[in-house]
């Protein structure tokens, strides 16, 4: 959908519960009724039945006129502020905004039992607390791993050395302190930050799966392509894009530069990105400014006047040439305004440089991980 804005076109639907053989939905529904009221959200919900072809299941969605105040038009960014929720200091107000947002939601999240809601919210608040910590060295081509922790070959790319935890070894390369960063595309960062998200919620409700993930990584990376098949679910669609300013913290996606000139510099295609809610996504090379959504687009935007050539005639961007447009762009609300207008736009296809913008219709974020049911296959 184009008219200058990605426009929501959705209701709410929220989160699904669909019935699973050897299970009583009835029962997994008390179970999130329970959690829900754990969070102050029993009141605001309301429950509906239904059949499909999988069978039967049970839809919780938010109360339209709390959605409307909390989320209107879907648009997640300001959710926090309206409740005041301190997603810093409290991490429970950060699981409570992660519940609203999918409650809130134009496409059902599903899932087969409250268990499993439970860790989707966890993950989604590791993925958060993580990529807010995250701090990296842009390079899109080089790569380094701390070498205490990580191997590198060619075929397995980098693997945890045997006897080193997976999780220690994913913090110690993208949280290192004060110690030395470590060069990363965003895309793997992303990655990374992911991995960690759902190892640590594995250690808590499912080891045999985190030790089947740190033999994985001690022999071979699962990495691009395959990672986004065995590890994440894909939400949207080009066809039905979601609404540009719906976001659910923990998520991932992709920001995509809509200028064909300056997106054939390697790393500039686009940018990947977690949302860490608060509207905000993470800025994983300046963890303490993380972008807005107008922020974001503006940056795509004038990655187009800072394109360069070096001495030997291959092209760059001037990332100082970026920062001084970004600042003057900020100070004049009229120009800001018509670089929004021209970015806030689903993108186009891939391959295909038209009217789009910068803005994904699609979100992405991690299977179902329980032992028994389907999602994640290593």
């Amino acid at each position: 959908m184009r008219d200058g804005l990605v426009r929501a076109a959705f209701e709410i639907v929220g989160i699904r519960l669909s019935e699973q053989a050897g299970q009583d939905l009835e029962t997994e529904l008390r179970q999130v009724q329970v959690l829900l009221a754990d969070y102050d959200l029993a009141q605001v919900i309301h429950t509906v039945y239904g059949a499909d072809a999988a069978g039967r299941y049970v839809d919780l969605r938010l109360d339209q006129a709390f959605g409307d105040v909390w989320m209107p038009d879907h648009d997640t960014s300001g959710l926090a502020h309206r409740l005041d929720l301190d997603t810093h200091a409290r991490a429970k107000d950060l699981e409570r905004e992660i519940l609203i947002t999918m409650l809130g939601g134009p496409l059902p999240f599903v899932f087969p039992c409250a268990a499993e809601l439970a860790s989707a919210m966890h993950i989604r608040r590791n993925i958060v607390q993580a990529g807010r910590q995250t701090v990296l060295a842009f390079d899109t081509e080089g790569a380094e791993r701390p070498e205490d922790y990580w191997t590198y070959t060619q075929a397995s790319g980098f693997t945890v050395r045997p006897g080193q935890s997976i999780i220690a070894a994913l913090k110690k390369a993208t949280q290192p302190g004060s110690g030395r960063r470590y060069s990363f595309s965003c895309y793997r960062a992303t990655e990374y930050v992911i991995l960690l998200g759902l190892a640590q919620e594995l250690a808590r409700c499912h080891p045999a799966l985190l030790a089947a993930l740190q033999r994985q990584w001690e022999s071979r990376a699962i990495m691009s392509g395959e990672f986004h098949d065995v590890f994440l679910h894909e939400y949207g669609s080009h066809d039905a894009p979601l609404p540009f300013q719906y976001y659910v913290p923990g998520d991932r996606l992709w920001f995509r530069n809509p200028d064909e000139p300056s997106a054939s510099v390697e790393g500039y295609e686009g940018s990947w990105v977690m949302y860490l809610g608060e509207g905000l996504f993470t800025n994983f090379w300046k963890p303490d400014e993380p972008y807005t959504l107008r922020r974001k687009c503006i940056e795509l935007y004038h990655w187009r006047h800072a394109l360069r050539e070096d001495a030997r005639g291959h092209p760059y961007i001037d990332e100082d040439v970026v920062e001084a447009r970004v600042q003057e762009s900020l100070q004049d609300p009229v120009a800001a305004n018509a670089i929004l207008a021209r970015m806030r736009r689903v993108r186009d296809p891939l391959g295909v440089y038209g009217d789009g913008g910068c803005i994904d219709a699609t979100r992405e974020y991690v299977r179902c991980v329980h032992a028994g049911l389907p999602g994640l296959v290593l």
